[in-house]
């Protein structure tokens, strides 16, 4: 990856986080925290590496996300706003009456949302079965998930490891967000998940651990996750990414309480500033009024 690619992937970041924002603090409320901490992987995956087509959301070849931490549909609703999957202004409905885009992922309400999540821990077993699904059938392709490090705590997610791990599940690649955050705290003190890389290496997974904020470390990671797809390998892959909760929002940044907060135009209009974006949906601040 080039200096203009990352470069690129950088301002479209910016431009994913100021949406997600405003997206949020138009209705007042929301989980930003870990909806801005997986921004730049969203972005790395729909702007280079999946195979997709917005205009015809259910394209049976695509590539699928299932973003098993489904309170961080925000982010991945401005993802998909952006690329064209449905018009801009939805991103003002969010979690409103009669919305298409409630709090967590709704596959039946979404366009582009390729399973309905939110249960914390059974994501991973459905993206599993997804891309078992797309074995048997011989369809090319990947099946990419996005699991929470407090998410980690759940058991399903260890049975869904050892699952895909059995099965060979090549076309699984699956990404832990470890911003050391969880609703009730730091994780550590939760539950310490200690040595997370080689957990899911003992659990028959090929892991790294990378920074999530560094395309170009995330771009390598996943280039590698997608030659273990071929004959001979057959492991499944989970990258772990260190991230900051609440990247890029100047008012909760790194906040531990920042998993559902209370803010609104005062405070987005003070992130779109720090940010160097203009405002894009908020009828107030996109008029200057």
């Amino acid at each position: 990856m080039n200096t203009h690619e990352i470069q690129a992937l950088e301002r479209k970041a910016r431009e994913i986080r100021g949406l997600t924002i405003e997206e949020i603090g138009y209705l007042g409320v929301g989980h930003i925290g870990g909806a801005l901490s997986i921004v730049d992987l969203l972005v790395l995956l729909y702007h280079k590496h999946m195979n997709i087509n917005p205009k015809e959301p259910g394209w049976p070849e695509r590539d699928m996300l299932v973003l098993s931490k489904g309170h961080a549909g925000p982010a991945l609703y401005a993802t998909l706003a952006d690329k064209g999957y449905f018009p801009l202004d939805w991103l003002l409905t969010l979690n409103k009456g009669g919305t298409n885009l409630p709090s967590h992922c709704d596959r039946t309400k979404t366009p582009g949302i390729d399973m309905t999540t939110g249960s914390l821990g059974q994501g991973l077993s459905a993206a599993a079965g997804l891309a078992l699904g797309r074995a048997m059938d011989r369809k090319p392709g990947f099946v990419y998930c996005i699991i929470g490090d407090g998410e980690s705590n759940e058991g399903q997610v260890w049975e869904a490891a050892m699952f895909a791990a059995h099965r060979k599940l090549s076309n699984l690649i699956a990404f832990a967000d470890w911003n050391g955050m969880q609703i009730d705290g730091l994780t550590k003190e939760i539950i310490d998940m200690d040595d997370i890389v080689a957990k899911w290496t003992a659990f028959g997974w090929h892991a790294r651990m990378v920074d999530g904020h560094d395309f170009a470390a995330m771009d390598k990671a996943i280039e590698e996750a997608k030659r273990r797809a071929a004959p001979g390998i057959e492991r499944p892959s989970m990258i772990v990414l260190r991230t900051i909760k609440g990247k890029g929002a100047s008012f909760c940044e790194g906040q531990v309480t920042n998993h559902n907060m209370s803010y609104g135009i005062p405070q987005t209009k003070e992130a779109l500033a720090a940010l160097g974006v203009p405002a894009r949906l908020i009828p107030e601040l996109v008029h200057g009024a």
